[in-house]
Formats: structure tokens, sequence, C-alpha cells
């Protein structure tokens, strides 16, 4: 018996319970958990339930807020835990893998095959939502994790171009301070950190030690030369950032680089909704560039996980959301909203800006040179233990003396516990 099965043992009277409740249900039913509940996330997730009511389904909207999903998770179990699992819930990376090992997945296979998923999505991607061979969930979009945002003003005071090297960047972060800017806006929070860090991992390593020290975890790409180099940058990185970073918020960081107070912010491709709701354009109010290396796209998505439930309607709601969650027009219109490119890679790009078409002909060269990796620091490469292990490492190491060595030392060990 697995674990699900052992802990809805468990827990049988409560599910006769709620099935003696009264429900008034219609032909497609879908019930979605998620945590886009703020601004353009709400609005977001907003189109999608449009779509899904002109097309005669009824939406049970629930939403939990805070937390990254942490509050979502305990939510999650708990329901699971009563026999009454959501329709769909909002859940990323290996967390996909976890719940379909334990059998609680519905097969999705019958929607991917009449609507050619494996056609149109990345094969990175294809992987997260799929296991054993069938699809299980499905993604809404793709963010690019290693952007650089610059303030363009700010960078022609000191005759700067944006930095392809991390040599370059530190030249012209070094010329920026001299000049009394301020180089790099930052919020002093562990996964900010680590969103930092795992961008210096591909720009010093590339795609190659990437995966071995952030996916497949190996001891020497750990613990090796490249690695102390990476922390040796992350100090220098620390050098760049202003005194009051420490617990500020991402958008409030975005935010010093569009009024000025900063010139540059390493973030991923939400931080365009910032400047988006401030009417800037990209290319020309701001520039947005990947951040230096010679290659490569640390991918983070979001994604619908599908579970089994009970019910014709609800079983229909299923196949119903799942069909427009991957269609052409909730595709472009969600990742209008939300500053991320679609899921799928056949879409026209007019509707797109500058920023968001740079990424995706930037992904169709990293599925094209194998240089697309999954994002460590937004849960996509590995489980939540060993990206703790990560953030603790990389957040006590920015925050301290600690010399490279030692921060190496001590992530190999920590991971170590954590695996």
């Amino acid at each position: 018996m697995n674990l699900i099965n052992r802990l809805l043992a468990g827990t049988m009277a409560v599910g006769a319970l709620t099935a003696l409740s009264p429900v008034t249900v219609s032909a497609q039913t879908a019930e979605v958990l998620h945590y886009w509940t703020s601004g353009g996330e709400a609005r977001a997730v907003g189109a999608l339930r449009e779509e899904f009511e002109a097309a005669g389904g009824t939406w049970v909207d629930a939403p939990v807020a805070g937390g990254g999903g942490d509050a979502q998770a305990t939510v999650l179990r708990s329901r699971v835990l009563a026999g009454d699992p959501p329709t769909a819930v909002q859940i990323k990376g290996p967390n996909i893998h976890d719940w379909a090992d334990e059998g609680a997945l519905a097969n999705l296979d019958e929607v991917a095959e009449a609507e050619g998923w494996d056609d149109v999505l990345p094969p990175l991607l294809r992987d997260i939502v799929t296991f054993d061979g069938e699809y299980v969930a499905v993604p809404v979009n793709i963010h690019r994790v290693n952007w650089l945002w610059i303030n363009p003003e700010l960078l022609a005071e000191v005759d700067a171009e944006p930095p392809t090297t991390w040599d370059e960047f530190n030249a012209t972060a070094d010329a920026l301070l001299e000049a009394g800017i301020t180089p790099v806006a930052h919020g002093g929070q562990p996964w900010q950190d680590a969103t930092i860090f795992e961008t210096v991992v591909l720009g010093l390593g590339g795609p190659d030690f990437y995966r071995e020290a952030l996916v497949e975890l190996d001891a020497d790409a750990l613990s090796g030369e490249t690695m102390i180099a990476v922390f040796e940058q992350m100090r220098r990185i620390r050098g760049y950032v202003d005194p009051n970073f420490p617990g500020r918020e991402w958008n409030l960081a975005t935010g010093m680089v569009m009024n000025g107070e900063a010139a540059m912010q390493i973030m991923g491709d939400w931080a365009k909704g910032e400047f988006a709701a401030s009417d800037l354009e990209g290319g020309m109010d701001y520039l947005c560039v990947p951040t230096p290396g010679t290659s490569g796209f640390i991918l983070n998505s979001d994604s619908f996980a599908f579970f089994e439930v009970e019910g014709d309607d609800r079983i229909a709601g299923q196949r119903l959301l799942a069909s427009l969650i991957l269609g052409e027009s909730f595709q472009e219109t969600f990742n209008l909203f939300k500053g991320s490119i679609p899921a799928r890679t056949d879409l026209p790009r007019d509707a797109f800006d500058v920023c968001a078409v740079r990424s995706m002909e930037d992904l169709d060269q990293a599925v094209a040179d194998d240089s697309l990796v999954p994002s460590m620091a937004h849960e996509i490469a590995i489980g939540r233990s060993v990206r703790g292990a990560f953030l603790d490492v990389v957040t006590q190491h920015f925050n301290s003396d600690m010399s490279a060595e030692e921060a190496v030392e001590l992530l190999l060990e920590e991971v170590e516990l954590a695996m």
C-alpha cells in the first residue's frame, strides 16, 4: 500500500462525511488550487477562468496566498489526506513527480495525443510534466531566470555597454561604484541570493557544469575549482549591493532600477511586469540582456498537475481545462500578462515585446545546442530539501566573511545530508 492509500485509509470517515454534502455540479467542473493571488498573477489566472467559463465550465476558485507555494502545499496535502483532492493544482518541477510516484495524478495522454503536445513542448519541459512516459501535468509558461535588467542612463554615465562576461560585469560595477551609483539592486532573501548564484554557475561553468553541480549533484563539481570561482564571484557581487538590501522584496529592487537608484538587477523575467506596469518600454527605457556567459537558458516554469478525481463532471472539467491551458489563445493571453513566454514553441511572436522575443529566440537556440537547464533556485531542478541546502549555504556565504573554500566544503556537506 503506497503512502497516499495508507493516509486515506485513516481518513475514510472524513471522506464519507464529505460525500453526504449536497453538491450542485455542471457538466464540466474544475476546482483550481493555486497561489497566484497578486497583481498580474491574479489577472493571468483570471484569463484562464474566463476561457473555461466561456466554454461552458464551472470554475471553483481555490487561491492560497503566501509562501511561494508553501502554504498551498500544506492545503493540498490536507485535501489529499481527506480524500478530496482538487481538480487541478499549481505545482512545479520535481514536486509533480513526487505526487505522480504516489499514484495521485491523472493520465492526460488522451488530450496530449489529440492536440500534439509532444510536437510543441521543449524536451526539458516535456520531461517535467510527464511521469513514466505519461502526461500528468500541463505547463502554462516558461520563465527565463538568467536575465540582467539595466538602467541604460546609469550605464551611460560610466560609458559602459551591457556586460557579456563576469569580468566585464565587475569592471562596469567598479566604475559605477566610483561614480557613486549602486551597481546592483538586490533583495536579501535566500531565493534571491540563489537566483544570482545559479546564473553565476551557468555563466562561469557553462551548461554541462551547471547540470553536474545543480542537477546531478556531482561531488567533484560541487567542491571543485569552478565552484570556488562561483563563490568568489558571489563575494564580488555582495560588494556591489547597497547596505539596505536585507529583506527587500524583489519588486522593490526592480523599482530601484526603474527609478535610477541602481544600475542593474539579476532577476527572472517576472521583473518585466514591473517595468510594464510603469509604461516603460524594453530596449528603450530599460535593457534586458542575458546574464554574463557564453550560452545557456535557465528555465523556470509553472504547471498545473491534475489529480485523480471522481465524478464525470470533474473528469470532463479536467480534460477541458488541460486543453485550454496549452491552447494557443490562453498561452498568448496568459504570458502577455505574466511577463513569461509561452510553454509551446509554435506561437506567432507579433504580440510580444522585444524582451520576450529575445527569450523565445534564445530558447530555440538553447534547445538546439543543448544549453537549456532547469532552475535550482525555483524548484525545477531538484527537490525542496536539497534546494534548501543550497539556499542555506549560499545565503550564509553572501552575508558573512566565509571564504569560497569554506563555502564549497559546507555546500558539499549540506547537500549530501539533504539527499
